[in-house]
């Protein structure tokens, strides 16, 4: 109980900041969307660092390394740690100097503008909200699992709430509600000032709880090299399609995965927040350092878990049973569990806001036949986070009851597909014959081979093409391809269009 306790008083606090940060909320739709431009460089760090850091990189890769073994962290950190900071450098800058000019709140304004088509705007918006459903999934069946693990019966030791489930562990229906009861309320006091302030303080948190889970238990296992020996004997050689570790192909092409980062849309939007060019300093530079921070500790606690854990233990469980097991002060537990969904919770706000920003500027203010009051724009939006929010917690309550559902691959998939569209934002900054042909097509191409492989991996499963290359690398080769031919084979962009943004 004492674990439940240190978690609600961490949720209480959340809150208390986030309700805080109301006092600064200007009233307007524009502060509610991007924060009146006014966030300054360590805030835009920790908000732009705790939205891609979410239940995958914890939960996700602790159970991937598990599975895996140490190439983990080869796959996703090493490379995320350069593409992130140069999608920063190369694609946010300069979205976020067009948008602070054209006064634009979301990526689809800027698409529509640069390719001067209204209808493309209709067209982009459902298939990124289906690319997002996976990653906000991933963060309610994160928590969910962290709890459980947590709370459940060890042994003697009875579980939190016997009277609930038959392992005395919170149920997983509860902990989603609560996370998304919580994430709204602060989403509905301030947008995204209460977001950027509060993913502030949960980065921090989970930064610093995820160090301190290591060093507890590399400690109760007897140091660093003892638990990476015990780890060893227990489990030598991890495989994976029958070869030792992962293959040097999908080493490879696992690097295209990243590049997610350039189409996500709470980025953009957290991008549009900065005050200055000058506050993504401290993000291009730091970004990196952030995310060996986190991801090192998570990974070496699933190569451990080897040792301790059996074979087929559902992964998504793996960071909780390990905190759960040899971390003895339940105070402490409870402490690390905070570090764990404040990781998760960093990136549902962020998501949230963004789908009810789309919704409400790029559906249903867009050529509105009536003007609408900051009053009644600011209603329709938190509606629509509403909407979304429940949809996402009903389905989440359908996979929470699958014990198969790993969380790593299915946030690949959502990267997969904003990464196989970041050929659609290249060719729109830098290539000026890129016309609006060409990004119908690329967007088009891309969903449908996303949808294509997505079946093929029976929805959301791990899944190579051609003996170990990622459906990211073939995607993110189609829609580069159907850019180009689209743009070569379609009149050129007008005169008014290059000079506007070129």
């Amino acid at each position: 109980m004492s674990t439940v306790i240190v978690i609600a008083i961490y949720l209480g606090l959340l809150l208390s900041l986030a309700l805080f940060s109301k006092r600064l909320f200007r009233g307007t739709s524009k502060d509610y969307f991007v924060a009146s431009h006014s966030i300054g460089p360590f805030m835009l760090l920790m908000s732009v660092f705790g939205t891609t850091m979410t239940a995958f990189a914890l939960v996700g890769s602790t159970g991937k390394a598990f599975g895996a073994g140490i190439g983990t962290y080869g796959l996703m950190a090493s490379s995320s740690g350069l593409i992130h900071a140069a999608c920063f450098l190369l694609i946010g800058i300069k979205l976020w100097a067009i948008g602070k000019r054209y006064g634009y709140v979301t990526q689809i304004q800027y698409f529509r503008a640069r390719f001067d088509s209204k209808a493309f705007g209709y067209l982009l918006f459902p298939i990124l909200v289906l690319l997002v459903i996976p990653y906000l999934l991933i963060g309610i069946i994160g928590a969910a699992k962290t709890i459980e693990g947590v709370t459940k019966a060890k042994g003697p030791i009875p579980g939190v709430f016997p009277e609930w489930t038959s392992n005395g562990a919170i149920p997983p229906w509860f902990t989603g509600l609560v996370i998304c009861i919580v994430v709204l309320t602060y989403i509905f006091a301030g947008g995204s000032r209460a977001a950027a302030w509060a993913n502030t303080f949960q980065t921090i948190v989970f930064m610093v709880m995820g160090v301190l889970a290591f060093y507890l238990i590399s400690d109760r296992l007897g140091g660093v090299s003892a638990a990476i020996e015990q780890a060893k004997d227990t489990h030598k050689v991890r495989t994976v399609d029958g070869h030792a570790g992962v293959s040097q192909l999908t080493f490879l092409t696992y690097m295209f995965i990243p590049l997610s980062v350039g189409m996500f849309p709470h980025l953009f939007q957290h991008w549009l927040t900065a005050k200055s060019a000058k506050s993504f300093k401290l993000t291009v530079v730091a970004h990196p350092i952030c995310i060996m921070i986190v991801w090192v500790p998570c990974v070496l606690i699933g190569i451990w878990a080897t040792g301790q854990i059996p074979a087929g233990t559902n992964p998504s469980a793996i960071l909780a049973i390990m905190v759960g097991k040899l971390v003895a002060d339940p105070i402490i537990v409870g402490l690390v569990t905070a570090g764990i969904l404040a990781a998760i919770m960093s990136s549902l706000d962020s998501q949230f806001l963004c789908l009810g920003t789309m919704f409400t500027n790029d559906i249903v203010l867009h050529d509105a036949k009536k003007t609408y009051t900051d009053k009644q724009t600011l209603f329709m939006a938190r509606g629509f986070i509403v909407a979304i929010v429940t949809v996402i917690y009903l389905i989440s309550l359908l996979l929470l009851q699958q014990e198969k559902q790993f969380i790593f691959s299915l946030a690949v998939w959502s990267f997969s597909g904003f990464a196989a569209l970041t050929p659609l934002v290249f060719a729109a900054l830098y290539w000026k014959r890129a016309t609006k042909v060409g990004a119908y097509a690329c967007v088009i191409a891309v969903f449908g081979s996303w949808v294509t492989f997505f079946a093929m991996s029976g929805f959301g499963g791990e899944f190579f093409v051609f003996g170990g290359v990622t459906p990211a690398a073939i995607m993110w080769f189609i829609g580069a391809g159907a850019m180009i031919i689209g743009s070569l084979v379609s009149q050129p962009p007008s005169e008014k269009v290059i000079a506007k943004f070129f």
